[in-house]
């Protein structure tokens, strides 16, 4: 089938901006994940307009859902690939996600070591002048943190 044919069964349905509406991304965004490899190149219609069919809207979905999540664009690569052998087990697919939660884990430990030395320093000011504010200066001098941070 010639890719003006596709286009008018309706093969490729979508887009770039249909594309970016319906999966809560940004043009420039799906441009960058072609030109990474993470989409794959568009068909384009004669007007080279780039057109999507379903499936790589649903790759794209599935993409912003990581990426939401916070999974970096190597680790979605990946996915992608093994996703590629469905009769595949998924022990790679559950190693990547531990893997992040394990990630997602540390950071939530630095994030909560980090607010206990915000709220120090904020119940140690005593308000006043900013010659005298306490966050000034212990923000000035890491030393005067409790903690590394």
């Amino acid at each position: 089938v010639q890719e003006d044919d596709k286009m008018a069964i309706g093969v490729f349905e979508y887009g770039i901006g249909d594309m970016a509406r319906l999966a809560g991304s940004k043009v420039q965004t799906i441009r960058y994940y072609e030109d990474i490899g993470l989409m794959p190149e568009a068909m384009r219609n004669r007007g080279n307009q780039r057109r999507y069919d379903r499936k790589a809207l649903d790759r794209l979905k599935f993409i912003r859902h990581c990426r939401n999540l916070g999974f970096g664009l190597d680790d979605i690569r990946e996915m992608l690939s093994l996703s590629e052998d469905p009769d595949r087990p998924c022990e790679a697919v559950d190693e990547i996600a531990q893997r992040h939660r394990e990630a997602v884990n540390r950071r939530i430990e630095q994030l909560e070591t980090l607010r206990g030395e915000l709220d120090r320093m904020i119940d140690e000011c005593a308000g006043g002048k900013v010659c005298d504010c306490r966050i000034i200066e212990v923000l000035a001098d890491h030393a005067l943190c409790e903690s590394e941070h």
